[in-house]
């Protein structure tokens, strides 16, 4: 069954404990200001991620209710919106969902097309990231409003291109450890891991239908994205970040 959906409830796909404790590792990661301890918690949270993703009993269970939807996730207006697509597209790619955005009257949203047990994790770490950039980013102040403003659109475009090679990285790890530890009588994980994200194409070429090209946003300053690359490094998938939440504000 296929379906588009907002804030759905939990699915079958997901076990509701992985969800749980994906979340409960990320707020302890974000919340000590050891770095030993928040890349320990980080570390398991993305290595638990990169499991569940490629748990044969999941995967392979007919009645496991794990089915292609659309979830909506609000970017909001403003400078930051294509640095947020950036991120959500950095997650969701990890986990082989695809993104496209449109704008409404209450800002833009994008769409996100994939299984309903990926798209979950992809919402909490999504949430979970952003909230950190904007925590480092409120901090960034230069000579005028509009120089901050370019610093920080910059920082956070540098920030989602990290995050998406150090969850790509982690995929790797798992997968290549689960291919090496496999016996020719279980499944071809790859070959099934394949054939989902196919199924996932389809789907989205189904739902979405004509897309248009986007414009290409514009140039990154160079300092703000180097920046943004740093401060990935120190994130919740595996790195230390720094303490301190403040919010940024809307743009």
């Amino acid at each position: 069954m296929t379906g588009v959906v907002g804030d759905a409830p939990t699915s079958e796909g997901t076990h509701p404990t992985v969800l749980l404790r994906v979340r409960k590792l990320m707020d302890k990661a974000a919340a000590t200001t050891n770095p030993h301890e928040a890349d320990a918690f980080a570390r398991k949270a993305a290595e638990l991620v990169a499991r569940h993703r490629i748990d044969p009993e999941r995967i392979l269970d007919p009645g496991a209710g794990d089915d292609l939807v659309v979830r909506q996730v609000a970017l909001g207006r403003g400078a930051y919106v294509r640095g947020r697509l950036a991120l959500l597209m950095a997650v969701a790619a990890t986990h082989d969902a695809k993104v496209v955005f449109g704008s409404t009257p209450n800002g833009t949203v994008a769409y996100v097309a994939g299984f309903a047990s990926d798209l979950e994790v992809v919402e909490v770490m999504y949430h979970s990231l952003h909230t950190q950039a904007a925590s480092q980013m409120s901090s960034e102040r230069r000579s005028t409003g509009a120089a901050t403003q370019r610093f920080r659109r910059s920082f956070l475009f540098g920030y989602a291109d990290r995050i998406g090679q150090l969850l790509a990285d982690t995929r790797r790890t798992i997968e290549d450890g689960t291919d090496a530890a496999e016996s020719s009588g279980r499944p071809d994980m790859a070959l099934i891991l394949q054939e989902r994200s196919e199924r996932v194409d389809e789907f989205a070429r189904s739902e979405f239908g004509r897309v248009r090209t986007a414009r290409a946003p514009g140039a990154a300053q160079a300092t703000g994205w180097h920046a943004g690359v740093a401060a990935a490094d120190r994130a919740d998938v595996g790195r230390a970040r720094l303490s301190g939440r403040r919010a940024l504000g809307r743009g």
